[in-house]
């Protein structure tokens, strides 16, 4: 498991960050829109919620890309290279990765397009077609209308609201929705959602079938260390129900 799965509760991380702007650096700005844009234009969005018509829209981008795939180039990284860069540079080496590996450009011509940005950072995009129109529509529909994981409950949920489970400890290599610092603690059922919902691509330790979500509390003290928690506050968490099993009576 990566140290960066683990950040919950850890003590003595430093330096930390307090910068409130949103994009300090203009290429920032740019790294975020080609991020929202390839969203807006992934493949999956042909079976999502709500309907899209994905082969009306003239784009040569053919790939799935969710928030999960971005976040797992960045959980996938070294963790002192990760610690090291900036945030939206983790974007940038996981957007770039990833269209080196899916075969829109090679190394090479990333390489040299790179050299050409940084010795004109101020050009900007000059295509006014007709298709980029298109697809700068498809865009803005998709960040009114979203991607919704909401899914009907495709069975009855395991837990009801009362039950004590444990989470589970689970490995996972590169990507995972399970917070570190909680895993194996002992918890309490206080909600059970309504609705399932999905996560847009599977996961090694289970995640991809819509399945049920609840609310859990935790001690705060079954977590951190007494003196870094008060006796009488908890921890909430909401989570997906592969990551739950029954407490076993010890």
């Amino acid at each position: 498991m990566k140290l960066q799965h683990y950040l919950g509760g850890l003590e003595n991380l430093d330096p930390v960050n307090f910068e409130t702007q949103v994009f300090v650096e203009s290429w920032e700005e740019r790294i975020f829109g080609i991020h929202t844009a390839m969203m807006a234009l992934s493949n999956h969005l042909d079976d999502s919620l709500p309907d899209y018509e994905m082969g009306a829209v003239p784009t040569e981008f053919k790939s799935f890309w969710t928030w999960g795939h971005l976040r797992m180039g960045a959980e996938a990284m070294q963790p002192f290279e990760y610690f090291r860069l900036r945030y939206y540079e983790k974007w940038l080496g996981g957007i770039s990765g990833f269209f080196v590996s899916e075969g829109y450009i090679t190394q090479e011509e990333l390489d040299a397009r790179t050299a050409e940005f940084l010795a004109d950072a101020d050009k900007g995009p000059s295509d006014a077609s007709t298709a980029a129109a298109a697809i700068d529509e498809q865009v803005v529909k998709y960040l009114t209308e979203g991607d919704s994981p909401m899914r009907p409950l495709p069975a009855v949920p395991q837990f009801s609201v009362g039950d004590r489970v444990r989470v589970k400890t689970l490995v996972s290599a590169d990507h995972t929705r399970l917070p570190g610092h909680i895993r194996g603690r002992v918890a309490e059922i206080v909600k059970v959602y309504d609705e399932a919902y999905t996560y847009f691509f599977p996961t090694t330790d289970g995640l991809g079938t819509p399945m049920p979500i609840y609310s859990i509390v935790i001690k705060a003290t079954d977590i951190w260390e007494t003196s870094l928690a008060d006796d009488n506050s908890v921890y909430y968490n909401d989570i997906f129900e592969v990551y739950l099993e029954y407490l076993e009576d010890d």
